[in-house]
């Protein structure tokens, strides 16, 4: 870093899907010449990408870009809460320029305004796959943004738009370019992933010479074919949701599926305008597992929406024990700043919502230490992640990074990103450990 560089510090809070936006806008400053600062003292500007989808997140935006302002004093705001330009500009009417998610462009005329380019672009700065944040060997495939459903408890169409696929040629490509730079496991995310390419009528794209539909079968299928992990998320049981399970049997892609589930009452997901076939799911929960027995799934629930009753909560205990899950996350509702759930009649005390969470929670980590308990003997490969202790800390193909389990391996470390053979010796209701077989 000489004198005379341009240092631009960065801040990317939120989910998967805003980090790949952050992702993108650190690849363009370093394609510009912008050198990036891991201090307020040492940078001459702060980029913060935000978020905000519930009243949490809202604040520790809100706190970051006041801290920002205090260590710093330029600011830039891009992200989901930027979205309201007006509640970050009430708060901090000092910030240099806000603007919404994906907004690329907006940030980087920003920075050019308050911050002009150290020089031409030139792509020898910038590796072909870009700039992540991310280890090396994972990464997010954000396929596309914004989503087309209304759901009562969420604004994000407002704030992300409606859905709006990638060109799938430039998805392989990128998916390309991760691989070849040493990425062994590609995370697909978006809003809604099952619906890759609705928007565009599912329209044949081109990649190396061949014609391939903008579907999200057709993409899984190619990218089965780079030799790397490929998991998915955020997907909608949509019918065609189907059509990837014997993929997955295959070992074409990962057998794991990231679902939103948020409920099983009828009642209770009708109010949140989302598919209220609890009953399907169980059917085609089933059939998933007869195709292929391996099959990890992973889903979110909210307990104590408004008008939830003992009844509804009963219901959604009873779907949670009928489904067996493997790997479960819930939170209590929590009104959301716009979200039309909020007039709902009788919301749920606050005290009824935790000790409801309670008892949801306690079922799923008996349903999970047994899964995972079931486990034990079996021999599975798994892709090391970091060390600590005379240990190596990996995960399998049911693990997700940051948001599931982990394998531990006991008396080695490996170097993060191999792929390696594991005996599994012993569980809890999260995690697993194991012996080392033969490191891959």
């Amino acid at each position: 870093m000489t004198s005379s560089s341009k240092r631009i510090g960065f801040v990317s809070l939120g989910c998967p899907k805003a980090l790949v936006d952050s992702e993108r806008i650190l690849t363009q400053l370093r394609t510009e010449g912008y050198e990036l600062s891991s201090t307020y003292d040492d940078a001459d500007m702060v980029v913060i990408n935000t978020c905000g989808f519930i009243d949490a997140a809202v604040q520790e935006s809100l706190d970051t870009i006041g801290e920002a302002l205090h260590e710093n004093g330029k600011v830039i705001v891009t992200g989901c809460l930027g979205a309201d330009s007006e509640k970050v500009l009430n708060a901090y009417p000092d910030v240099l320029a806000v603007s919404g998610p994906h907004a690329y462009e907006e940030v980087m005329g920003a920075v050019h305004e308050h911050l002009p380019a150290p020089h031409d672009p030139f792509t020898d700065l910038v590796p072909p796959q870009g700039l992540k944040l991310t280890p090396k060997h994972y990464a997010y495939l954000k396929i596309s943004e914004g989503c087309n459903h209304s759901c009562s408890f969420c604004i994000i169409p407002s704030m992300r738009g409606k859905l709006d696929s990638y060109p799938i040629g430039n998805v392989l490509q990128e998916a390309e370019n991760l691989v070849n730079a040493g990425v062994k496991e590609l995370l697909v995310v978006s809003q809604d992933t099952s619906a890759y390419g609705l928007d565009v009528k599912y329209r044949t794209g081109f990649w190396n010479g061949k014609p391939i539909k903008s579907h999200i079968q057709q993409l899984a299928e190619v990218l089965g074919e780079m030799g790397v992990w490929v998991r998915l998320h955020y997907v909608y049981p949509y019918p065609h949701v189907d059509n990837l399970i014997p993929l997955m049997a295959e070992g074409k892609i990962l057998p794991y599926l990231d679902i939103p589930f948020q409920h099983a009452s009828p009642r209770i997901l009708k109010d949140m305008r989302r598919p209220a076939h609890a009953e399907k799911v169980l059917e085609r929960i089933h059939k998933w597992r007869e195709i292929c027995p391996d099959i990890a799934i992973r889903s979110t629930f909210i307990t104590g929406f408004p008008g939830e009753t003992d009844e509804d909560h009963q219901t959604m205990l009873d779907f949670l024990q009928e489904a067996q899950l493997d790997r479960v996350g819930c939170f209590t509702y929590s009104p959301v700043e716009g979200a039309s759930a909020n007039d709902l009649a009788n919301h749920v005390p606050e005290d009824i919502q935790e000790a409801r969470l309670e008892e949801f929670m306690q079922l799923q980590a008996k349903i999970s230490h047994k899964k995972l308990n079931q486990k034990i003997g079996q021999r599975l490969i798994v892709l090391t992640d970091d060390t600590e202790d005379n240990m190596t800390i990996a995960r399998s193909y049911a693990d997700a990074p940051e948001i599931d389990g982990v394998v531990y391996i006991d008396g080695v470390e490996l170097e993060p990103g191999q792929f390696a053979e594991v005996e599994i010796t012993h569980s809890d209701e999260h995690d697993l450990w194991g012996k080392l077989i033969e490191n891959q």
